[in-house]
């Protein structure tokens, strides 16, 4: 339904779709190739955008996907059938959201991370009681664990997996979560003067590639991979090609202010800089409020959880926001947009939010890096 909901706002706005392989032939040439490889059109087009994507990365010789018993997300999405037991090799968020699904539905899910924690670019508070959470859920994690080899057998599949010792697991299939790279194979990128590094993209901060009239936005150009950073790339890129004509400046990504959101359970998201990460700039207050103290929470049976909120100790500046727990991903928004108008503790402590709801934990968390939280 969505992906034709899309396909009515492209009729609607008068745009040409056409289906098949595209490779540039020429600067200011694209060709166009059937299912059998044959050429069928040649478009010419004073700007291009790129937006072909990433897919799942891999380890040539250690860990290759076969789409059978050795998957990617692409197969983790769609399986046939729900295997007994997986192994997930990578617990960033598309592994832990995997791990969290299958769970769900009463597969044995055994984690591998090679980071000392789960979710590594989380706040490390944050992924604690979230490894907390999935091991009462019965999720197996190991952290500090590599990968030495995997391989199929008749029974499924089989990982050699090193942490003090190397241990052998295994599963009835295996997911490979360890990253993403992109989609920039035979598309004539160097007849277009396209330059890339490291499986990337290469863009200014237009999202301009240096080639005359190429651009590209989204996870073809490198991290952050998530859809809602390619969208405003997609808006930001449109601007610029456009701006001779309207006369408007375009903004500019904030990549610091960018929400990320793992959609397990409990869910987790955040944004800005994690304790960690704000302590190494300088003097800091932090503010917690845990669900369990909240109304709405208990009311609907969702009281794990915890909203953290870091501050700038002598500006009182918001520095980063992290919540674990029922709808964290929606209220991280609050924090997203008064990060992006640069609201200050002192801000977010006046005001009035609404009772009964998850949101009010927001403003205690604030209140609390004062010492001054109301119900906790």
């Amino acid at each position: 339904k969505l992906a034709g909901g899309v396909g009515y706002l492209m009729k609607k706005n008068n745009i040409t779709v056409v289906e098949g392989r595209a490779a540039f032939s020429a600067q200011g040439l694209l060709s166009i190739f059937d299912e059998k490889n044959k050429e069928v059109q040649t478009l010419e087009a004073e700007n291009f955008v790129i937006a072909t994507g990433a897919r799942a990365r891999q380890i040539k010789g250690v860990m290759e996907a076969d789409g059978k018993n050795i998957w990617t997300a692409k197969e983790a999405m769609v399986p046939e059938k729900l295997p007994k037991s997986l192994i997930i090799i990578g617990a960033g968020a598309i592994g832990i959201e995997f791990a969290s699904f299958y769970r769900a539905f009463g597969v044995e899910v055994t984690v591998v991370e090679a980071q000392d924690q789960i979710l590594p670019v989380e706040d490390t508070e944050i992924a604690a009681l979230a490894a907390k959470s999935f091991k009462a859920e019965g999720i197996n994690l190991l952290t500090g664990a590599f990968v030495e080899s995997m391989k199929t057998t008749k029974n499924g599949v089989e990982v050699k997996v090193k942490t003090s010792e190397v241990v052998t697991y295994t599963a009835e299939k295996a997911l490979i979560a360890i990253g993403v790279t992109g989609n920039i194979e035979d598309l004539g990128l160097e007849v277009a003067g396209v330059r890339t590094d490291r499986g990337f993209i290469n863009v200014d901060q237009n999202y301009h590639t240096g080639a005359n009239g190429v651009w590209a936005i989204g996870d073809v150009i490198g991290a952050p991979w998530l859809a809602h950073v390619a969208s405003h790339e997609g808006v930001i890129c449109a601007e610029h090609i456009a701006k001779e004509k309207t006369g408007k400046k375009p903004h500019k990504m904030d990549y610091g202010n960018v929400p990320g959101c793992t959609y397990c359970t409990p869910q987790i998201a955040s944004v800005g800089l994690t304790e960690e990460a704000a302590k190494a700039k300088g003097s800091v207050k932090v503010g917690r409020f845990n669900y369990q103290a909240n109304g709405k929470a208990l009311a609907v049976g969702e009281e794990v959880g915890l909203v953290k909120t870091v501050f700038d100790a002598h500006t009182g500046a918001l520095l980063g926001a992290h919540i674990i727990g029922a709808d964290a991903t929606e209220m991280i928004s609050a924090f997203v947009l008064g990060r992006s108008i640069e609201l200050c503790m002192e801000d977010f402590k006046n005001a009035c939010l609404p009772h009964p709801t998850l949101s009010e934990m927001l403003l205690e968390s604030v209140l609390d890096s004062e010492g001054q939280a109301l119900h906790s």
